[in-house]
Order: C-alpha cells, then sequence, then structure tokens
C-alpha cells in the first residue's frame, strides 16, 4: 500500500503537467459537479494518502462481481482455454455484490458553466468547449460521431488547411487560430460531451471561438448530404484503423460488452453510420448545440477570452 501511494503521486505530478490532461478533468469537473463523472481519477491528495487496506476490500467486494466483469481475446486465441482459464481465475466472483453491499447510483448532472485559470507566463491558451453530448446507448450517438469528424481536427505543422473538408479545420488553417484543434465526442453511460479542444496564441482566442462556435451552430442549418457522406467515409476509416492490434480489439470487445451486452461487428457499426444522412445530422446538431448551455475550461494567457455569455449568446443564430 504505502509504495503504492507513492507511485500514485508521482503519476499524480506527471498527469498536472499535461495541460491537456488538466483541461479536460477542469472541463467535467465544472459540468458534473458533485458527481463522480466530475472528479478526477487520480482524486485529491488527501484520498490518496488516506485510504486504507480496508477501503480497498470494501470497493472490491461491492464492485467487482460477474455481471461488472468482461474477459475478451484477441488474435491467436484458443476458445475453450480461455474459458477454462477465465473459470479457474475469476470463477469465484460472486454473482451479485454482497447482501448489504449496494452500488451507490452516482446520476451525473450536467450544467453549463465555465472554469478559467489565467497564466501569463504561460506561451499558449489551451481551451476545451463543450455541450452536452448522448450516452453510449443513444440513438444520436452515431449522428454525433458523424459531426465530430465533421469538425475535424487539424496541426498546423501538418500544412493542410485549405485543402481539408472541414469548413472549422479550413478557417483555423487559413487565418492561422491555432497552434492545434481536435473535435471530440466523450460518451458514458448515461450522458456525454461533445466539443472541441484547442490551443492558441491569447490574441487569437476571439476570432478562435467565434468560428468554432458558427461551425458548430451551422450543423443545425447548412449540412449538405456530401458533407454527411464525405464524414461517414472518414469515419469508417478510423474506426478501422483504431482496430489495427490485438490489443485495441480486445478493449473494443470489452467495452461494447459492458455497454450493448454484445459485440458490434464492422459490419454493424458501418449499416449505423451509413444510415446516418443530413437530415439525421441537423437533428442532433438541434438538440445538442442549438440554444444550449456550453461548459468551458481554459488555462493560460487567456484575458481575450470571450466571457460566458458571449459564447452562450452564439449557440444560436438570429436572422432576419
Amino acid at each position: 500500500m504505502e509504495r503504492e501511494r507513492r507511485v500514485i503521486l508521482r503519476e499524480m505530478e506527471e498527469v498536472n503537467s499535461q495541460q491537456e490532461e488538466v483541461i479536460f478533468d477542469m472541463l467535467h469537473d465544472v459540468a458534473f459537479p458533485d458527481s463522480g463523472l466530475g472528479r478526477t481519477i487520480l482524486g485529491p491528495t488527501e484520498n490518496i494518502l488516506n485510504i486504507s487496506r480496508d477501503d480497498l476490500e470494501a470497493y472490491i467486494k461491492t464492485h467487482y462481481s460477474g455481471p461488472r466483469v468482461v474477459v475478451a481475446g484477441a488474435g491467436a486465441v484458443d476458445h475453450d482455454e480461455l474459458v477454462g482459464l477465465a473459470d479457474k481465475h475469476f470463477g469465484s466472483l460472486p454473482k451479485e455484490a454482497p447482501a448489504g453491499l449496494i452500488v451507490p447510483d452516482d446520476t451525473a448532472v450536467y450544467r453549463g458553466a465555465d472554469i478559467r485559470t489565467r497564466d501569463d507566463t504561460m506561451p499558449l491558451a489551451h481551451v476545451a468547449l463543450a455541450v452536452e453530448g448522448a450516452e453510449w446507448t443513444s440513438p444520436y450517438a452515431f449522428p454525433l460521431m458523424v459531426m465530430q469528424t465533421m469538425l475535424g481536427s487539424w496541426d498546423r505543422t501538418v500544412g493542410a488547411g485549405g485543402n481539408m473538408s472541414s469548413r472549422l479545420c479550413q478557417n483555423v488553417g487559413q487565418k492561422d487560430l491555432a497552434h492545434s484543434l481536435t473535435a471530440f465526442n466523450t460518451c458514458y453511460k448515461d450522458t456525454g460531451l461533445f466539443g472541441v479542444y484547442a490551443v492558441a496564441e491569447p490574441h487569437k482566442l476571439n476570432d478562435l471561438m467565434h468560428h468554432t462556435l458558427h461551425c458548430m451552430v451551422s450543423m443545425c442549418h447548412h449540412t449538405s448530404e456530401e458533407d454527411v457522406a464525405r464524414a461517414r467515409t472518414q469515419l469508417k476509416s478510423q474506426l478501422l484503423m483504431q482496430l489495427d492490434g490485438s490489443s485495441a480489439v480486445c478493449d473494443e470487445i470489452g467495452r461494447q460488452m459492458l455497454i450493448y451486452g454484445r459485440r458490434l461487428t464492422p459490419a454493424e457499426l458501418f449499416t449505423r453510420i451509413d444510415a446516418v444522412d443530413a437530415t439525421a445530422v441537423k437533428g442532433a446538431a438541434e438538440l445538442f448545440i442549438n440554444d444550449r448551455d456550453v461548459v468551458l475550461s481554459a488555462i493560460g494567457p487567456i484575458h481575450e477570452l470571450p466571457d460566458y455569455n458571449w459564447l452562450r449568446r452564439r449557440t444560436h443564430w438570429h436572422r432576419f
């Protein structure tokens, strides 16, 4: 216990030195306050220093039960041998949590807000802007995946600004609005976050936020079938590239078994992606983006980052 305590504290130092990790921890904290989803994986330092053997045993007895565990195999695996090993090592797990030990219902409730840490000694600003997304099993999960692909990602070292299919990436590249930009769509059991993470010069933040929100809201109004078809193809290729290796395949099997209770084959994934058209994208954008509360986390020289009301106002269009 004491040895691992020191290891975790060192890991915390490493995580806190990575701005992207800190930004997303802050984003979850402000989006889902007072819930487990809003807390960091490592937790506060005082918990690490005070956790005991009894705490670990109680956690294991509460959460390590048969329905909550998946044993997955990929590659040159003999099925019968895997089943035998699983039974040998995990067959003693209880079929449900012991009587008197109840897994708490920790529902995450989303709220719009922002959290900002100004540090003018940093050379670049790190900003994450998001709206509430959908859970894994939502009918809008795949439209949001296509929308994430439509927003895309860009890095100034690639040098492909004007030639990219994403309008947001074109604007960022041609106008030199950021050093890098990545759209994300993070899904959980009962909610999610959909947005953009960017690293930019401090005097570019106002224009960057304007173009980001403009492109997000424009999916409610100006989404063409051509844009969606291109994004569907890109999404399929990305999903296939993520399955390059036994570890990645095992991870996918385990995650899908816990979420859906079965594995979705690539053919089924492609069928669900192909079912997403421009109407589906507009419907999802209308539900999750148009006139919705945003969450924002930012670190660095952010004196030119617009305030929350400015951001909230630009989640919808008033045109006459």
